[in-house]
């Protein structure tokens, strides 16, 4: 979720797409010092990233949930990626995991309702055959964790199932995490494949165009799918 998209030699070239243009009346950020800000790309900016931070799909989804649903409410995106950690640092007690919870519950303080988590995640693990076969029982306990810790037993959660690499990134056991991400079985967990959208020089990250339709396929998957959920009455801004 950080977003490499227009990322060339560690820096990225500052084209930003309309789909993914700011709405300063109802995109939200919460920056890295927790204060709301008007979201911008790149949105993971010092959050997860500096230099070599770019598109995700991130702006794009929320653009788009508001372009089929302008009476959603103000939107309000609370980046919170680690980029390179495998599964197993998303585990209570680790900074990944912890900022995460910390950083969510802040998002909380004005007001507003958690309508769910944007995962994109799983390349690093594909890398290794222990890593790749643990995926999907260390997903699993991940996403009760933070369930748990939300106080949000269906808290929406949007799945990014990998796409294939291609060189010179090489990711043996793509297979495998792919498909201990499609055997998810959670309520209220939505799968999106990323396979066959357009990945950048490097083989692994996609590209500008790529992150855009990614955003635009999440969107819909979570505006098609009823989830079993409980709103709150007392205000308009929603937090994803």
């Amino acid at each position: 979720m950080a977003g490499q998209g227009g990322v060339h030699n560690f820096s990225w070239d500052g084209i930003v797409p309309h789909e993914c243009q700011p709405n300063p009346d109802n995109i939200l950020r919460l920056r890295v010092n927790t204060k709301w800000e008007i979201a911008r790309e790149p949105l993971n900016y010092a959050v997860d990233c500096l230099q070599n931070c770019g598109i995700g799909p991130g702006m794009a989804f929320a653009n788009a949930i508001l372009k089929q649903d302008p009476n959603f409410g103000v939107i309000g995106l609370v980046p919170c990626s680690k980029s390179g950690t495998g599964i197993h640092a998303w585990i209570p007690g680790n900074l990944p995991y912890e900022q995460l919870i910390n950083r969510a519950k802040i998002s909380l303080r004005d007001g507003g309702t958690i309508r769910g988590l944007l995962w994109y995640h799983g390349e690093s693990d594909s890398k290794y055959k222990y890593s790749a076969r643990d995926y999907k029982s260390k997903f699993i306990k991940f996403i009760r964790h933070l369930r748990a810790d939300l106080n949000s037993p269906l808290l929406p959660v949007l799945v990014v199932v990998l796409h294939y690499p291609k060189k010179p990134f090489v990711g043996k056991f793509v297979n495998v995490v792919r498909q201990a991400q499609m055997d998810i079985d959670l309520p209220n967990v939505i799968k999106v494949d990323a396979n066959g959208l357009p990945v950048g020089s490097d083989g692994l990250h996609l590209t500008t165009q790529g992150q855009v339709q990614l955003g635009n396929m999440m969107a819909q998957a979570f505006l098609n799918t009823k989830f079993q959920y409980v709103k709150s009455n007392s205000n308009k801004i929603y937090h994803i």
